[in-house]
């Protein structure tokens, strides 16, 4: 299958910084090649954001915010709204970034989620409120302010930069604050277009910054004085230093981190919905998603035929050209995380049973990070593939025996992000989610990271929340307010 011509049209997005409403050179030299995972080849050099970049972004999201403050709420709004007109008038353009950045397929509806985060969040600008009590023991009244923190530094993967950005930087922006987003070298694109668009539509220069970088930007942001909060997605290692330069300046942080989720299928279940969602949800994308079902936990009585079944469902999903309208999987983000995914596959043919996939895309498709749909059966509890995220293209299928097992097997590992079950019995449904150690619990279903409901994790899997009024409260903080009385009277 030959790839797309799209694949060699310009991307038409500068390779700049956007800073104060602008694209700008950065500070330093330093640049990357930006290489197509679809064609493994170079396509853009990306400016490496540097510590003087991030002082001029926060110092222009410092000035931006009390300008966006004044606005008024209403104003506010209408610049969400007018954001959100203009993502859906650039849906192609921004499908193509994401296609040629990260190789997300133009068919996933990657538009229509982000454009839910705008709408809930430009709902939220007007309805901030504190609330009132009388005072005790000295005489007058208290009454509570939520503000924003005023600029909020925002930390994102490659994985999914359109919902990313909607998701974690446009609630900070609603709240009231100014952004800085750091977006990774290796995904900047839809990033800086959406930056611009949010400019066009009527944010103040400088609300919203973007600028590409890794570790130096990275730590810049987290130490700025003037950054009042940060929220990073990613993995555990760098969470750990940005916990640690934030702990040096007593800054809150909110994480959303990996996981490991177990999707448990009992033995009253729909197998045949049931065998669908759960390799489209661990392998759509690729795999590349913190919250997929990549451990399928199954009653023994029904493992048999659900094995079977996963493995016919991943032998059919469509793997590549993310331009192709079939294409539900592209390519895997570089070459270094392909070399990684396939050295994991080959370490777990070694342990587990491979009903499914296991190689490397060759043909026309050779040169770029394509792997096929892998599904093993017979994963061991506690063994590397079952306990450890592989953010890749990779399912693992375990029995269990009773309901004590299986909640065991599920909480058993270190992350506590997602968690999912397929039965018809109510009672065990709610005990399940009662019991699992999960910040985000599906039953017969997959809620696709609604807006409106609050996501985030457990344990290793992060802190803090995305979504509904939580998600807002992230970006706010309380302020006590006393009036005394005069008349001393209580």
């Amino acid at each position: 299958m030959a790839l797309s011509p799209s694949h060699e049209r310009p991307l038409d997005v500068p390779g700049l910084l956007f800073i104060g409403g602008a694209f700008v050179e950065g500070d330093g030299a330093a640049s990357v090649e930006h290489v197509n995972p679809s064609t493994g080849r170079p396509q853009a050099a990306v400016p490496v954001g540097s510590a003087s970049d991030i002082q001029r972004a926060v110092k222009a999201a410092k000035v931006a915010q009390r300008v966006w403050m004044d606005m008024g709420p209403h104003a506010r709004a209408r610049s969400f709204r007018r954001l959100g007109e203009l993502l859906e008038a650039n849906r192609e353009q921004l499908a193509f970034l994401g296609a040629r950045e990260s190789g997300i397929p133009v068919a996933l509806p990657m538009m229509d989620i982000a454009l839910g985060w705008v709408d809930h969040y430009m709902g939220w600008i007007d309805k901030i409120e504190g609330s009132y009590g009388e005072s005790w023991p000295a005489p007058g009244f208290n009454y509570t302010r939520r503000e924003p923190y005023g600029v909020v530094g925002v930390i994102i993967p490659w994985n999914g930069p359109l919902m990313a950005t909607c998701m974690m930087a446009l609630p900070a922006i609603a709240a009231g604050n100014g952004v800085v987003l750091k977006p990774p070298a290796l995904a900047p694109f839809v990033a800086l277009r959406i930056a611009e668009l949010a400019h066009e539509a009527g944010f103040p220069a400088g609300l919203f910054n973007v600028v590409p970088g890794e570790a130096e930007a990275g730590e810049a942001l987290v130490a700025h004085p003037d950054v009042g909060k940060v929220t990073f997605t990613g993995g555990e290692g760098v969470a750990r230093r940005v916990m640690a330069t934030a702990a040096a300046c007593l800054k809150p942080v909110a994480l959303e981190l990996g996981g490991k989720s177990a999707n448990l299928v009992f033995e009253d279940a729909d197998l045949e919905a049931a065998a669908v969602q759960a390799v489209y949800g661990a392998l759509g994308l690729s795999g590349q998603g913190c919250v997929n079902p990549t451990r399928l936990l199954v009653h023994r009585t029904r493992y048999d035929e659900m094995v079977a079944r996963a493995a016919a469902v991943a032998a059919s999903m469509k793997v590549g050209d993310p331009f192709d309208a079939a294409t539900v999987a592209g390519p895997v983000i570089c070459q270094s995380a392909c070399d990684r995914i396939l050295g994991i596959i080959a370490q777990a043919r070694r342990e587990a049973r491979l009903v499914a996939g296991g190689e490397r895309l060759q043909g026309e498709l050779a040169d770029g990070f394509f792997i096929q749909p892998t599904v093993f059966a017979d994963v061991q509890p506690g063994s590397a593939l079952e306990q450890n995220e592989v953010f890749g293209p990779v399912l693992s299928i375990t029995p269990f025996a009773d309901d004590a097992q299986a909640l065991a097997i599920a909480n058993g590992t270190r992350y506590g992000l997602g968690a999912y079950l397929h039965t018809n019995d109510l009672d065990r449904a709610h005990a399940f989610a009662e019991r699992l150690d999960a910040g985000y619990v599906n039953i017969n279903g997959f809620a696709s990271m609604a807006p409106g409901a609050p996501f985030g994790g457990y344990r290793q899997s992060g802190f803090g929340r995305v979504g509904g009024w939580a998600g807002m409260e992230e970006y706010l903080q309380l302020k006590n307010v006393f009036v005394a009385r005069r008349d001393g009277k209580r």
